[in-house]
């Protein structure tokens, strides 16, 4: 049985093999699908039937878990309506506002090591993306244009504008990386320093696809397959599927703790499933003909760009070239750290100090 003892120890060799019985099959309902992501897990609790014409934020005291209050001991949530969907949010401390935004499969919980420490010298804003997490779960329409880079990054500007805050720093892993280039380039006066975790630049990686990328990260090509083909393969064992990702990149035994991970687990339903494969396709289609259109658009602000020296991107990419060709001269420093792809959980002290030193040179 595929257990979460070998997801924390990062050993799930002996595990596959009888990971998916074949007694486990689910059809995939796209329509309104929101079937039980397990029977020892809370259901998930996005707010997706509100109102999506804007207006004010709306204060939701209660947490959706008790994993989710107890990782961020100080925050508030709150359910901020953009003009595209309703995205969940929790701020905390006090000072400059720093936007974190996460990554796939995961949610807001992935910085749970990091934004404490944080917020004694930031008001600390988390998100989660649309189609993640607690967020809205609009339908990405015939082109995914709902899940372009394009309209993830408006919500998070509109989360910040919401707050007060129309300038603000920003830091970003994996997905939500890729949603704060697009914002740095649609929105460049919003944002005063960034820094990006773990990426290149989709362009970038979709021009040098070779057999050993497509090997490692076969997600951005099975993901993109028209629906509901990974919906329904993904869908018929959840469980399996969430767990191997997640161990396939954790370098670090143990930096996924039980709490977080019940919160993945927890979100991690077969309507995030759709969403996160629309978030796929929209970066192999409509995403990649709005970075044609902007070949020659740089960033301008200050970048701060860390990569863990032990995963796919790190091992693969001259990393800070990657993102000097896409800025303008002199903007973009960085380096890689000890760990594996989940750079806030394998290293957070590190991460820690590194966005100290960066942001607050501000």
């Amino acid at each position: 049985m595929f257990t979460m003892n070998a997801l924390l120890n990062d050993d799930i060799s002996s595990s596959v093999s009888d990971a998916i019985p074949s007694s486990r099959r689910r059809k995939f309902l796209i329509a309104g699908a929101t079937a039980a992501t397990g029977a020892s897990l809370a259901s998930n609790s996005s707010a997706t039937g509100t109102s999506v014409q804007g207006g004010p934020a709306n204060a939701s005291p209660d947490f959706p878990s008790p994993s989710l209050k107890k990782l961020f001991p100080g925050f508030r949530r709150e359910t901020i309506t953009t003009s595209g969907t309703t995205i969940n949010t929790l701020v905390g401390g006090q000072g400059p506002a720093l936007l974190l935004l996460h990554g796939h499969p995961q949610t807001v919980a992935c910085w749970h090591k990091v934004a404490p420490e944080l917020s004694k010298h930031f008001t600390v804003v988390l998100t989660d993306l649309r189609g993640y997490g607690d967020s809205g779960k609009p339908d990405g329409g015939e082109d995914h244009a709902a899940y372009s880079k394009r309209s993830m990054a408006l919500d998070q500007v509109e989360v910040m504008r919401k707050l007060g805050f129309p300038t603000f720093h920003a830091a970003a892993h994996d997905r939500g990386a890729r949603v704060l280039h697009r914002l740095l380039l649609d929105h460049p006066h919003a944002v005063q320093r960034a820094a990006l975790l773990d990426i290149a630049p989709t362009a970038t990686m979709y021009a040098r696809v070779d057999k050993a990328f497509a090997t490692r990260y076969m997600w951005w090509f099975f993901l993109i397959q028209p629906a509901p083909l990974p919906e329904t393969l993904i869908g018929a064992n959840l469980d399996f599927y969430l767990q191997h990702h997640i161990a396939k990149q954790n370098k670090t035994p143990g930096a996924i703790t039980p709490d977080a991970y019940a919160e993945y687990r927890r979100c991690y339903t077969h309507e995030t499933l759709h969403a996160v494969c629309e978030d796929y396709r929209a970066a192999a289609s409509i995403d990649l003909v709005h970075d044609e259109a902007d070949s020659t658009n740089r960033i301008k602000c200050p970048l701060l760009v860390l990569w863990g020296a032990k995963g796919v991107v790190g091992t693969s990419y001259d990393v800070l070239q990657t993102w000097r060709d896409k800025s303008v001269e002199g903007v973009v420093q960085g380096n890689s750290l000890p760990c594996g792809h989940y750079l806030p959980e394998e290293a957070p002290q590190l991460v820690i100090s590194e966005f100290l030193d960066f942001f607050q040179k501000a």
